[in-house]
């Protein structure tokens, strides 16, 4: 009789265990940013004021943009994960000095601009599937129908002193032997002012900050990008804090939802081949061969090879 009454006391006591550790599951489970939304009942995103047009302000000192529609996205699955009948969504500005520390420290959830994911950032931080990738090209005057980098042989080419695109265009000056004058400029409007007066045939940066410039320019349809990248893409990503897993894949299966879906395509569509707002210009860079790749089969990685 002991032997069978330790049994059943055993038996008992798993089974009073087990419950006890189940009842308070919902509450207890979560962590991180999760938690932090659910107890205080917010989510903060980081917005940059002229990252245009992913992040800026609009006629209205509004936060609006691509990234931003995306981030609100974000915020929307989040709140239905929690099952919370309301959600405050907080905007706290961010420059590209203080976006990481203020990640970091927990003063806002979600960062969205034009952030670069690679693989130093990551030591820092931890970035959502990746919603936009850029390329060094070139923007040239669209009468002189330059549409390739051996286009340019022999002419003269600006790009913006201390960046990798300068030293990209050198490097491939000299592998490629295309004998070009490369002049370097003081910042990217000077440069962009070579090309508009003639004293550059093309200009050699970002894809998207050309198609910036250009849209931004007092003739933008006298402007062409190049078709041919000089770069592999650069993976732009909404930026989360590091180590969250749960976040994090609440965040990545809402972007996979949103680019793998018609409304994906018409998200980037809207930002950048359809005049935005306050100034209505037009960036006019539809959607690249290695952007429509990363939405149907979104990606968070930081190596540019994997696109």
């Amino acid at each position: 009789m002991q032997v069978r009454f330790d049994r059943c006391g055993l038996a008992l006591g798993l089974v009073l265990g087990a419950s006890l550790l189940a009842a308070p599951a919902g509450a207890e489970e979560l962590t991180g940013t999760l938690k932090k939304v659910k107890d205080s009942g917010a989510i903060t995103i980081g917005y940059r004021d002229s990252s245009v047009p992913f992040s800026y302000l609009d006629g209205n000192q509004k936060p609006v943009g691509y990234a931003m529609d995306i981030c609100y996205k974000i915020a929307d699955a989040v709140k239905a994960q929690l099952k919370l009948d309301k959600m405050e969504v907080r905007l706290n500005p961010v420059t590209s000095a203080t976006r990481i520390p203020l990640i970091a420290n927990g003063t806002i959830d979600l960062e969205c601009g034009s952030t670069t994911n690679n693989a130093e950032r990551q030591k820092q931080a931890t970035f959502t599937n990746s919603h936009f990738l850029t390329a060094t090209r070139f923007v040239a005057k669209k009468d002189a129908n330059l549409k390739t980098f051996d286009d340019l042989k022999g002419k003269t080419v600006v790009s913006t002193s201390g960046t990798t695109n300068i030293k990209q265009i050198n490097e491939a000056n000299t592998e490629r032997k295309l004998g070009l004058t490369i002049l370097p400029a003081k910042d990217h409007a000077e440069a962009f002012l070579m090309v508009e007066t003639g004293r550059a045939a093309a200009f050699v940066m970002d894809d998207v900050l050309l198609a910036s410039l250009a849209a931004s320019s007092k003739t933008p349809d006298a402007y062409a990008i190049s078709t041919d990248p000089l770069s592999k893409p650069e993976p732009y990503g909404i930026m989360l804090r590091k180590d969250d897993a749960p976040f994090k894949a609440v965040a990545d299966a809402a972007t996979k939802a949103l680019y793998t879906s018609p409304e994906g395509k018409a998200l980037y569509d809207k930002w950048f081949t359809q005049p935005i707002p306050p100034r209505g210009i037009n960036m006019k860079l539809p959607m690249s061969d290695a952007m429509q790749k990363q939405f149907k089969n979104p990606s968070d990685s930081p190596d540019p090879a994997a696109y």
